[in-house]
């Protein structure tokens, strides 16, 4: 029995399915298909975290950022200094403001 997955996995799970005595079928993607399936990664593991709130789930969000970040060569102090600027801009989320509407005024 075949079970279809068609996704981007962590480096070690061909190793791990033949270690259970399963045979990996998969393939070693181009530089732009690597790029794509961790957008598509991101956006898979982020909503299996917001289902249930799982801070393994949360780990791989953190993961797939961090890869995303390397293959776009964008360092983690990069991030770190571009967040620490837009919390001295705009603050943090830490007030927990929700804006339900602007007006303008005359």
């Amino acid at each position: 029995m075949n079970k279809i997955y068609n996704k981007l996995v962590r480096d070690r799970i061909p190793e791990i399915l033949k270690e259970s005595k399963q045979i990996p079928n998969y393939i070693i993607l181009s530089d732009e298909e690597y790029t794509a399936e961790l957008d598509k990664k991101l956006k898979e593991e982020t909503l299996e975290y917001l289902e249930n709130k799982d801070v393994e789930e949360l780990a791989d969000v953190y993961e797939v950022l961090h890869a995303i970040c390397e293959v776009r060569g964008i360092t983690e102090e990069e991030i770190i200094e571009i967040r620490k600027k837009k919390t001295e801009e705009r603050g943090a989320f830490q007030k927990k403001i929700m804006l339900k509407s602007v007006k303008k005024q005359i």
